[in-house]
């Protein structure tokens, strides 16, 4: 199979005498398919989940026991989600360029599967949860619960689809700090909410700006249409712009100090942060940036080394 999903051909050598090729495709494992419905490459967003560990400076062996069984009640929980979105999103899948490939969209396995493995997947991550505090519970509850009416509702209302998505990333933390009983500080939510308000926006943006490369005017199961592009970008580079301020703030504040022996050295990430919301947003004009900035990040070398040092930026703030 090849990426994209598509069923591999493979094409014999013409018989002799004649001219005429050969074509067999071979079927699609399900339970290849069925793994890839479940998008365990979107995992890496549940390691948000660790960020009260490491901003906190709780990096020891009971904390990240407690981060990693939350991470994996958070990425079965999320595994389950995106199987109830893509069942009922199959008819207006068919019709995208990159999610008809999807395994129900393309037919590779009948879309009942994801109905049977969704509830499977859920009792799975209740089973992970069990020993974690009560709180952890309450934000896995109010995440399922959130994902659900996005699959089914919220995701068609314009610009709110995005604040949820914001907040579902936002509550990774919050379960992280629940499942830990480490404190959040109201900058590090407050950061959160604008950084991945711009990413959400980013992505919707893409959408939009492929529906005049389709000669469409609307997008089918969301709620934006050609011409909204402008706002999209301009609400998404505002937000962007929010979440480096709420970082400068939070350099200079009584918080920052008590946390950090040099407070002074986090100032260094704040243009490199500039830098890369910047950077996404000109790939996102320029048609180079993937529907979701999350995968761009992490297959982009100059986004790794910006991430990567932004976060060596505030070991040395914590340590020097």
């Amino acid at each position: 199979m090849n990426p994209a999903g598509q069923p591999t051909e493979n094409r014999l050598a013409p018989e002799i005498g004649g001219n005429i090729s050969r074509t067999v495709k071979q079927p699609a494992k399900p339970a290849t398919e069925m793994l890839r419905a479940m998008r365990p490459h979107q995992w890496v967003k549940n390691f948000l989940i660790f960020t009260p560990v490491f901003t906190g400076h709780h990096v020891t062996v009971s904390y990240m026991l407690a981060g990693l069984a939350a991470f994996l009640c958070f990425s079965l929980c999320a595994s389950a989600l995106y199987l109830i979105n893509d069942v009922l999103d199959r008819e207006a899948d068919k019709i995208h360029p990159v999610k008809k490939f999807r395994p129900f969209a393309s037919g590779t396995i009948p879309h009942q599967f994801g109905v049977l493995a969704a509830p499977l997947l859920l009792l799975a991550a209740l089973a992970c949860s069990i020993g974690l505090p009560l709180p952890f519970m309450g934000v896995l509850g109010f995440y399922l619960f959130l994902g659900l009416n996005y699959s089914l509702w919220l995701k068609r209302l314009a610009f709110i689809d995005t604040l949820v998505l914001a907040l579902m990333y936002t509550l990774r933390i919050i379960a992280g700090g629940a499942a830990t009983a480490i404190p959040i500080s109201m900058w590090l939510l407050a950061f959160s909410m604008f950084f991945f308000t711009s990413l959400a926006m980013a992505k919707r943006y893409v959408e939009v700006v492929e529906l005049r490369e389709r000669n469409r005017s609307k997008t089918k199961g969301r709620g934006y249409s050609a011409g909204n592009e402008k706002m999209l970008r301009s609400l998404g580079i505002s937000s962007g712009m929010g979440a480096v301020i709420t970082l400068a703030l939070y350099v200079n504040s009584m918080k920052a100090a008590d946390m950090y022996l040099s407070p002074a050295l986090l100032w260094f990430s704040c243009p490199l942060l500039l830098f890369w919301i910047s950077r996404v947003w000109f790939k996102a004009q320029k048609g180079l940036l993937s529907d979701d900035p999350i995968v761009f990040a992490l297959r982009d070398k100059i986004s790794l080394f910006l991430l990567g040092a932004i976060g060596l930026i505030f070991i040395a703030a914590g340590w020097v």
